[in-house]
């Protein structure tokens, strides 16, 4: 599970930094400023999943289950908060906007939100079990 983990976390933060360079530079003329915030949204919360996955990695042995939803959760939230927010606006910005993608946004962050609260959970027990006082 960890190097599934460790391994997911580097691809999504490889492709943030693709997708990154993809939106400033060639979609730049294509987008409206609202849409590239939005493109660059995307892409911000892709790069920070990336990197609490992979600390997230590091951190936990994956013996609890709450720890496994956890990555899993920052891996689907990932999936489903930035990669709708790509559809949505390469498709808007060719006029054949995806709207049944608009739904999944909001439930993607949902996920992530839920990872990190799991994230927060699983941390302190690790911590206080390392540094009982």
């Amino acid at each position: 599970m960890k190097e599934l983990f460790l391994i997911v976390g580097g691809i999504y933060g490889g492709l943030s930094v693709i997708f990154g360079a993809f939106g400033a530079h060639a979609l730049k003329k294509r987008l409206s400023e609202d849409q590239q915030k939005s493109f660059e949204t995307g892409v911000r919360y892709q790069m920070y999943h990336a990197l609490i996955l992979i600390i997230a990695a590091i951190a936990f042995p994956f013996r609890e289950l709450s720890q496994q939803i956890t990555g899993w959760c920052f891996i689907i939230g990932v999936l489903f908060f930035s990669f709708s927010i790509y559809g949505l606006v390469l498709s808007d910005s060719i006029g054949k906007k995806m709207k049944f993608l608009g739904p999944i946004t909001p439930l993607g962050g949902l996920i992530l939100i839920i990872g990190w609260v799991l994230f927060t959970i699983n941390i302190a027990e690790i911590a206080v079990y390392l540094n009982p006082s």
